[in-house]
């Protein structure tokens, strides 16, 4: 078991798809294209394929504990351990979605926070001793859209805990449900990932720097699309 391993999380398609087949064609050791559904991550392994890329495939599904313990036993069987993790599975509602706010933000929160903080606690003790993680966010994970300066103040703490964070986040579900959102923002989605349009290809490059070229003093930093590291906070991108 001496092979190296990356896994990218919610890969069938964008984004994640990107980042495995740039992976694919650098990264020397095993690339797992990870997915919920198992035919369209197949799908997609096969289209690598024809580009001439040779991804292996996993179904993953990080709302659900036996998945990710199912694929943490699987890796721990065949491979020493993590090299490169990259979080990018999430959901986003579409701006025309009648589902209301507060169904939004409870089921957004659920699966881009919740539930990546079980895959991390699940995953995490396999990482190798300077394994990588990336977790992917947004434009819309920038605090500069939670207008409440309050909150920005405790998003940046440097002591902020994940059961703090987890409680300050759960208060936002709370607040959508007694429609008392002045102080968050109108995007659960933005929210979420707290915690420009470019093609998959461009917004794949950051996620790869990180994975294989950032030096290792690049730790808990906001990188934006062009690679730069930016202030999580101060808007003036």
């Amino acid at each position: 078991m001496t092979a190296k391993v990356a896994i990218v999380t919610g890969a069938n398609k964008g984004i994640g798809f990107a980042i495995v087949r740039g992976l694919c064609k650098r990264f020397e050791g095993d690339v797992y294209l990870t997915s919920r559904d198992i035919e369209r991550g197949k799908n997609a392994v096969e289209e690598l394929k024809k580009e001439g890329l040779n991804p292996k495939y996993h179904q993953l599904d990080i709302t659900d504990k036996h998945s990710l313990e199912d694929f943490r036993d699987y890796i721990k069987k065949n491979y020493d351990g993590i090299d490169v993790l990259v979080n990018n599975a999430a959901i986003a509602f579409k701006n025309s979605a009648t589902e209301p706010v507060s169904v939004q933000a409870e089921q957004t929160l659920f699966v881009n926070y919740f539930c990546l903080v079980s895959a991390c606690d699940i995953l995490f003790p396999l990482l190798k001793t300077g394994a990588r993680v990336v977790n992917i966010s947004s434009s819309c994970g920038h605090l500069s859209n939670i207008p409440s300066k309050d909150l920005q103040s405790k998003f940046m703490d440097q002591t902020l805990t994940v059961p703090a964070l987890s409680s300050l986040l759960q208060s936002y579900i709370d607040s959508a449900k007694q429609a008392s959102l002045a102080e968050w923002g109108n995007s659960s989605y933005a929210v979420s990932k707290v915690g420009g349009p470019l093609s998959i290809d461009q917004g794949a490059e950051a996620p790869l720097f990180l994975a294989l070229d950032a030096p290792d003093t690049v730790k808990g930093q906001y990188v934006w699309y062009n690679k730069d590291i930016v202030s999580w906070v101060d808007n003036k991108l």
